[in-house]
């Protein structure tokens, strides 16, 4: 984050998809770190969308099916939003 940020460093970082598991509370905390998150309720849609699964209307395994940078990121939430995309991958810094 450092080499992307000029060497100032970022004042907030979005981690989506954290492992379960113990994420690492102790560097956290010995760097003044907060954490913030919430459940990612994912089951709730599998009633709706099973059938488009199964017929092969939706590929699964298209996981990141959304791609833009961060200035656009924007449009990624409506994309996924309006069920035009499942998930979004945002490239940062050219990267």
């Amino acid at each position: 984050m450092l080499a992307l940020t000029g060497g100032i460093g970022a004042d907030a970082a979005l981690v989506v998809g954290v492992p379960h598991g113990q994420p690492p509370f102790a560097q956290a905390f010995f760097r003044n770190l907060g954490w913030r998150g919430g459940p990612a309720p994912a089951r709730i849609h599998i009633p709706e969308l099973l059938g488009d699964v199964l017929d092969g209307t939706i590929n699964p395994g298209l996981v990141l099916d959304y791609e833009t940078d961060l200035n656009h990121i924007a449009d990624a939430y409506q994309a996924m939003g309006e069920r035009r995309a499942v998930k979004s991958l945002i490239r940062v810094g050219g990267v």
